[in-house]
C-alpha cells in the first residue's frame, strides 16, 4: 500500500466487483465516503447517516473507525463489512466494493427537471407514477441508468426529497417509471395522494444506486421482492427481455394480502419475453382458496434452495428484515456471499 499522498491524509483504493480500481485521499476525521466525493467520486449511497446500508463494503486492509449505524444496514458475518458514510480511516485502506464500476460516477449526481406524465393506482396504498424528463443540453431527452438504480424525487416546492427504484430500462424517449407505497405520515406521500397532478414538475437526483445485476455471470437468476421492492426487480427482468438474455431465472414476489399484488399482466407479458422465467407468488396473510404459496417469499426462496441444484445468484429487495432473513437462507444454503445482491428500503 502506497503512503498518503500528503503528511496529513490517507490513500483510500476502492476496488469494484468487476476489477475497476479507483484512488484518492482522506483527510483525517473525514469518512470514506465525502473523501470520494471531494475527489469528483460518486460512489453509491442514499441516506449518508449509518441507516440504510446503500453505501456497505469491505476493508480488506488497513485500520479505521467504524462510527454510530444501524445494525440492520450492514450484512451479517462479514466481520469486514463496513459503511462508506461511516468510516473513518486511521491509515490507508483497501476496500472491496460490491458493485460494478459502471455505479460510480466520475461526476456529482446528476440533477433533471422532470414532468408527470401518469398517476394511477395500482393496489392497496400503492401508486405508479410516471414521469417525463426535459431535455438538456448534456442528455438531450434521454433516460441513461442501470437495471436496479434509484433516483431521488424532490418535491415542486422543494426541500423534501425521497428515493424511489426505477421499474423501467434506459429509454431513449426519457420515461422513468416509479412503483410508490404510500406512507401515512409520509410528506411525499401526502403529495401524491393529495396534489400531484400531470404536469407537475419534479427534480430528478440520479441515477444512484450499486443494486443491480451481476455483470456476464451466466448463473442462475433468482429474484425476492416484498411489495413495491418488486421495482428494480422488474427493471432488471425487462432488461433481460430487451437483451434476450437466456439465464434461469426465478421470481418470488410476496406481499401481505391478496389485493396487495400489482403489475401481475406486466410479469405475465415478461414470462413471453423470458420463457425461462418462473413466478411465484406469496401471500402472508393469505384467504382460503388462494392457489399460491401461503409464505413469505424468503420461505419459498429458502425451500426452493433445499431442492438442490447449481447456487443461482440472488437479487434481493424489501424491508431490512427481510433481506436479512434471505441472506440468512442464502448462507445456510452455502450461497457464496458474492452471488448475493440486495437493496433494503431505507426509513
Amino acid at each position: 500500500m502506497s503512503a498518503g499522498e500528503n503528511a496529513m491524509s490517507y490513500r483510500i483504493e476502492l476496488t469494484t466487483r468487476d476489477g475497476q480500481a479507483f484512488g484518492f485521499a482522506c483527510e483525517p476525521g473525514q469518512d470514506v465516503l465525502s473523501a470520494a466525493q471531494a475527489a469528483d467520486i460518486t460512489l453509491p449511497s442514499q441516506c449518508r447517516r449509518g441507516s440504510c446500508g446503500a453505501c456497505h463494503a469491505s476493508v480488506t486492509e488497513g485500520a479505521y473507525t467504524l462510527g454510530e449505524h444501524s445494525a440492520d444496514a450492514l450484512p451479517p458475518g462479514d466481520p469486514r463489512a463496513v459503511l462508506l458514510c461511516r468510516t473513518t480511516p486511521s491509515a490507508d485502506l483497501r476496500v472491496a466494493a460490491p458493485y460494478d464500476h459502471t455505479k460510480v460516477l466520475l461526476q456529482p449526481v446528476p440533477v433533471r427537471t422532470a414532468r408527470i406524465a401518469a398517476l394511477e393506482t395500482i393496489a392497496d396504498d400503492t401508486r405508479r407514477l410516471e414521469l417525463q424528463l426535459e431535455p438538456d443540453d448534456a442528455n438531450g431527452s434521454a433516460a441513461e441508468f442501470e437495471a436496479g438504480q434509484f433516483a431521488e424525487l424532490e418535491l415542486p416546492e422543494g426541500g423534501v426529497r425521497r428515493p424511489f427504484s426505477l421499474a423501467n430500462t434506459s429509454n431513449w424517449e426519457g420515461r422513468l417509471e416509479f412503483l410508490i407505497r404510500l406512507r401515512p405520515q409520509g410528506e411525499f406521500s401526502a403529495y401524491l395522494r393529495e396534489r400531484a397532478q400531470p404536469g407537475d414538475v419534479l427534480t430528478v437526483h440520479g441515477p444512484q444506486g450499486g443494486f443491480g445485476l451481476i455483470a456476464d455471470s451466466l448463473r442462475p437468476r433468482w429474484f425476492v421482492a416484498g411489495g413495491t421492492g418488486l421495482a428494480p426487480v422488474l427493471s432488471m427482468l425487462r432488461r433481460m427481455g430487451e437483451f434476450q438474455e437466456m439465464n434461469e431465472a426465478r421470481l418470488f414476489y410476496g406481499v401481505n394480502r391478496e389485493s396487495e399484488f400489482f403489475m401481475l399482466d406486466e410479469l405475465a407479458d415478461l414470462r413471453a419475453a423470458l420463457p425461462q422465467l418462473r413466478v411465484e407468488l406469496c401471500v402472508r396473510e393469505a384467504a382460503d382458496g388462494w392457489p399460491g404459496s401461503h409464505s413469505t417469499p424468503v420461505d419459498a426462496l429458502a425451500a426452493a434452495l433445499a431442492a438442490g441444484g447449481a447456487a443461482p445468484d440472488i437479487y434481493v429487495c424489501g424491508p431490512p428484515a427481510m433481506v436479512s432473513a434471505a441472506q440468512a437462507a442464502a448462507a445456510r444454503a452455502g450461497v457464496p456471499s458474492a452471488q448475493f445482491v440486495s437493496e433494503r428500503f431505507a426509513a
